[in-house]
Formats: C-alpha cells, structure tokens, sequence
C-alpha cells in the first residue's frame, strides 16, 4: 500500500479492536490485586509488586521486540508476540506461588506489543495530514482495552476468582491471532539492517532528535504521574470509607469512556492546533486532576472527576507525543517508538512503585502529592521543549 494512500476506515477501526485486544492483557490484573494478596497471603500494596513488574516487562517488550518492525514485517512479529501472550498468560492463571506469578506477568508484559507494532506501520501507510486522525483513532482502541480488561477484570474476577480472568484473556488472544493474520497489510520499505545495529540505532536517534528526547521524557512523567493512580486504587478503594470488592473496583473503568470517545478528536486537534501546546494542556490537566484526588477519600464525586481529569489529561499527552514523534523519520518509525513508548512504560512502572510508596506513607494525600509532582515536571518539560517543526517538511525530507 503506497503511503500516499488514505487508509480505509475500516481498516483503522478494525486495527483499533487488535489495539485493545492486544493492550487489554496487561491491565487485567489491576482491579485484581485485592484478590491476588489474598489468595497469597500478602497485603494489597505488596501485591502492587504485580502492576510494576508488568509495566517493566512491556518496556521491555517495547525495547527489544518492537525496533524489529523496521527490519521484518511487523504481521510475522505480531503474529509471534500473540502467541507467547497467551503462553504467559496460562502461566499466570496457574501459578502456584506469588514468585511464580510475578515472573509470568513480566513475561506477559514483555510480550503484550502487538499495538505498539500495529501503529507505526499503520503511521507509515497514511498521508502525512490524517496521521494525527489515525493515531488518535488506534489509540482510542488502546483506551477500550484498558476499559475492557478493568471492567470485565474485575467483575470476572470476583464471581469466578482471579485467575479465570488471565485464562479468558488467553482465550481473547486466539482472537486477535486470527484478526491480526488477515488484515495487517504489510510493509513495502523495510530497512536491510540487522538487530544488533538497529539496537545501537535507538541510541543515535535519541542523541539526534532533540523532539524525541522531550516527547520521551514527556512520556515518561505522564503515564508515571497516571500509573501512580491506577496501580494503588485497588488498593485505596477496599479501605474506609468504600470498601468495595472488585467488581465494583472494576466498574471504574467506566470513567475512561468519555476519554475513548474524545480521542479520534483529540488526534484532529494535534493537527489543527499542533502537538505541544497540547502536550502542555494535557500535563496540566492532570496536575489539577490530582488535586480532587486529594479528596478521594472524603467524597466519591471528588475521586471521579479527578479520574476523568486524569484520563483526558494522559490521553491528550499521549496522542500529542506519539504523533509528533511519528513525524520525525519515515524509515525510522517504529524505532522512534520504541525510544518513546519504552520511556513511556518504564514511567508507568516508575509510577506504580512511587504511587505505592505514597499511598503507604499517607494514603489518598500521599498519592494525589507523588502524582501532582510528576504531572508538574511533565507541564515544565513539554512547556521548554522543541518549537513544531512542520509535518509536510519533515516527511519530504525523509
């Protein structure tokens, strides 16, 4: 397919549907982790040791699977992250002990890239003008899995037990196995280059891309500051004054449906009004999110609005970063990628264990503190970063 082509809408959505399908594996276990500490014998925030190694093992999945779409068809690679997913994800439903668990959810994490192979080769086949639209649209669908596994995670999980979740989820990967095979298209320019120099590759784009390395740190701070949240409220929500089960807990997810629905506009935005004034709006909302999350434990209202701010606030960021960072080399896309979305993930770890920490040392209060100084940091990274540079100009040197 010429990148100069529009790519049908079908096509978009339905790589939308793989997007969650493939993303949604590695947020099962987040309103789960009540249950998992129990069936251990351990406390909540130790289960929350499960929410970090996941998020490690996707960076690491990011950072040595993903640069390989620029040098084989990312449909074959696809194909082979799917099946081991749901190779680590019987694991996990079977694991006898809490060591054993954790190994396999990193491995689960370490395979869950097939969104992240899907969007830069769908990036690579559209016109440089509905690129943000395209994005924007696939990563709608990564906002339906995070709500898919959350919901279905939780509401699962309690009436059957935690581990009929993972093995439903494996069942969900023989799905997306046969979507995937027959509609990826493939890719006509594939750089002749071999692992190890595209690996050393990651280094160079990364001391050459002044845009890259803000997008990078960018991301890292807004899905830190996001993760911080998600990986502790299972935890905070079966506390006073809630006490909620899971399925309850996973009926929070819900709160991300305005986002999904928001971020095809998004995308359209990031081409209108450019990506880093939105970027910058995006860290913002997120620092005034966590301000009502202060109050999540006084008033359920509070908690909700701060979610939904939070929601739309890392969604804008992340739509604005990726799709300028798509813009930077044609040859090179999922590489830069793989340099933005590792950064990305690793964050989401980073996040995790200090959202743990602050939920230890002062509960909703310390949260909404470790949040609001990663969301800060993020406003003053995208606020100094690189001037736009145009779309057209960038891929015509290309």
């Amino acid at each position: 397919m010429p990148e100069s082509n529009a790519l049908p809408a079908r096509l978009v959505g339905l790589m939308a549907v793989c997007c969650a399908l493939a993303v949604s594996t590695i947020y099962y276990h987040q309103p789960l982790l009540p249950l998992m500490a129990a069936s251990f014998g351990l406390t909540p925030t130790q289960a929350g040791l499960i929410a970090t190694l996941t998020q490690l093992g996707y960076g690491t999945g990011l950072l040595l699977i993903v640069p390989l779409a620029d040098w084989r068809q990312p449909r074959r690679l696809a194909l082979l992250a799917i099946g081991a997913n749901a190779v680590a994800l019987l694991a996990c439903a079977a694991a006898p002990n809490f060591a054993l668990l954790c190994v396999a959810s990193f491995m689960l994490g370490v395979t869950a890239i097939t969104a992240q192979l899907i969007i830069p080769a769908l990036s690579s086949l559209t016109t440089p003008a509905a690129r943000g639209r395209v994005v924007g649209t696939l990563l709608s669908g990564l906002s339906a899995g995070l709500l898919l596994a959350r919901t279905v995670g939780g509401l699962l999980g309690e009436h059957t037990g935690w581990r009929s979740v993972f093995l439903l989820a494996s069942f969900a990967d023989a799905l997306l196995l046969v979507i995937v095979a027959r509609n990826l298209p493939s890719i006509a320019r594939l750089s002749p280059i071999r692992y190890g120099t595209l690996m050393r590759s990651l280094g160079s784009l990364l001391r050459e891309e002044r845009v890259l390395r803000f997008c990078a740190a960018s991301g890292f701070l807004t899905f830190a500051a996001f993760s911080a949240l998600w990986a502790t409220l299972a935890a905070l929500l079966t506390q006073p004054p809630y006490a909620f089960g899971a399925a309850t807990i996973g009926l929070f997810g819900l709160v991300t449906v305005l986002g999904i629905a928001a971020s095809p506009r998004i995308g359209s935005w990031v081409d209108r009004l450019g990506a880093r004034a939105l970027a910058v709006a995006g860290a913002v909302t997120l620092v005034v999110g966590f301000v009502f999350i202060a109050a999540g434990g006084l008033s359920l209202a509070w908690l909700i609005v701060g979610m939904l701010l939070l929601d739309l606030g890392n969604r804008a960021g992340l739509v604005a970063n990726q799709s300028r960072v798509q813009t930077l080399r044609a040859e090179a896309r999922s590489r830069l990628n793989t340099v933005f979305m590792s950064a990305y993930f690793l964050g989401g770890a980073f996040g995790a264990a200090l959202g743990n920490y602050g939920v230890h040392r002062a509960g909703w209060i310390g949260l909404a503190a470790v949040g609001a100084l990663l969301a800060l940091a993020a406003t003053v990274i995208n606020a100094v970063s690189s001037p736009e540079t145009p779309v057209t100009l960038v891929d015509s040197q290309s």
